[in-house]
């Protein structure tokens, strides 16, 4: 479940990032810059000695932090 909630963590400020760039929010585009990669810290160790289970639960946890990220960090830009 580990694996799951960094890389939905991850990849979630990935996604909002993408649009606080899109809209130049710089306080959006600096904490989830700086969240991304203190996620990362964590996520490429763990992720690169792990058995084929442990990596579709990561890509699944990415893929639904993805879809997330996008929809909140639209939610956010709509109220800007």
């Amino acid at each position: 479940m580990k694996l799951f909630i960094t890389a939905f963590l991850q990849v979630f400020l990935v996604a909002a990032n993408t649009l606080f760039i899109a809209k130049c929010f710089y306080p959006g585009v600096a904490a989830a810059a700086f969240l991304v990669s203190f996620f990362w810290t964590y996520n490429v160790k763990r992720i690169s000695i792990a058995i084929m289970k442990d990596r579709i639960v990561y890509c699944l946890g990415a893929m639904l932090g993805a879809l997330s990220g996008v929809y909140i960090a639209n939610l956010i830009n709509y109220k800007l």
